[in-house]
């Protein structure tokens, strides 16, 4: 007997009848309560197969004291997050694992410092299980909102913001960053390189830092020409205007290490508008291999990190921390921050 889809909707009560037991029963099974034998909790979701019967999500919440949802929270616009393949790709990998447990994604972004203030409030308000946090800059006063609201949270990237020093051994996924942007650059070295200069991201952030001290431990040196080093802010746009800045200042450099895939496309563009040979005169290498990497002309060898893995990775830490059922057996991961390899991909632009 399915309910009409126009008829009334089916009840715990009329579940807990046609199951032969109590409505308290059905509730337990329901929210994945202990204490039933399983022949009863068969014949439970026997009858809620049966019926059509769909628990209501605000009666529920208030059983278990969980909403079913968590908040992915990108600490930059919405525009670049959209113009940024390297953000799809986290998200979905946070999404497919999140859909398999059975969880809701939220998504917020930060537009404008007042989006704090409206983001801290909801994170406090106790309209999701946990958080995701991602992106995050050295002044971000997210992790401290997150931290005096109680909300379990895993953070994409090491942390690096005011008062991290602070948290207890705080969860986090990122990849080998400094090791990541070694490869790059004695790759260019072994290819007979000598002035290699480096793109990065903004410094207010980890990954950026890791990687410029990557660049600086594979030259030897702890302070390289100033006029090889330029901020291409992560932005394609960034990476056209920074590979200008350092023609214009040191018109002798014959390779780059630029810091993320994206802005790697905005410096080929330069390079080419400049009609500097790409890797003849100029060798590049990327990070992150994107699709847009395979893509480019001349196609470009970067340093491969596996963003949908890591997003999967901070999914699942997060769940583990909600609820260590859910990710029991051999695919569960322990509670520690995880570092993901980075490897070298060559291809043709260097």
């Amino acid at each position: 007997m399915v309910s009409e889809p126009n008829g009334p909707r089916p009840t715990l009560e009329a579940v807990a009848a046609l199951a032969g037991v109590s409505r308290a029963t059905v509730s337990r099974v329901v929210n994945g309560g202990a204490g039933v034998r399983a022949a009863v909790q068969e014949r439970v979701r026997q009858a809620v197969t049966e019926l059509g019967y769909v628990p209501n999500s605000a009666a529920r919440s208030l059983v278990t004291r969980r909403t079913g949802a968590v908040a992915v929270v990108i600490a930059e616009p919405e525009t670049r997050v959209f113009s940024d393949p390297f953000f799809g790709r986290q998200l979905r990998g946070i999404s497919r694992e999140l859909a398999a447990a059975d969880t809701q994604l939220l998504l917020m972004f930060v537009e404008h410092r007042d989006d704090y203030d409206r983001i801290g409030r909801y994170l406090s308000a106790g309209h999701v299980d946990g958080a995701l946090m991602f992106s995050l800059h050295r002044d971000d006063p997210l992790p401290a909102m997150a931290e005096r609201a109680g909300l379990p949270t895993v953070y994409g990237g090491r942390p690096g913001w005011a008062g991290a020093d602070r948290v207890p051994r705080p969860l986090y996924v990122d990849t080998d960053n400094r090791g990541g942007a070694r490869q790059a650059v004695r790759h260019l070295l072994g290819r007979g390189r000598r002035r290699i200069a480096v793109i990065t991201g903004p410094l207010d952030q980890t990954s950026a830092v890791d990687r410029l001290d990557g660049y600086r431990e594979a030259l030897g040196t702890a302070e390289p020409d100033p006029r090889l080093i330029a901020d291409g802010g992560f932005t394609a746009h960034g990476g056209e205007r920074a590979m200008a800045e350092l023609l214009d200042a040191a018109p002798d450099l014959d390779a780059v290490f630029i810091c993320s895939d994206l802005m790697a496309s905005g410096a080929l563009r330069t390079l080419r508008a400049r009609g500097r040979r790409v890797p003849e005169e100029v060798a590049v290498v990327g990070y992150d291999d994107l699709e847009p990497a395979a893509w480019a002309d001349p196609p470009l060898t970067t340093v491969r990190q596996d963003v949908e893995e890591m997003g999967r990775l901070m999914a699942r830490l997060l769940l583990r921390l909600l609820d260590p059922r859910k990710t029991e057996g051999s695919d569960a991961v322990e509670l520690a921050p995880v570092i993901t390899d980075a490897r070298l991909v060559v291809r043709e632009s260097g």
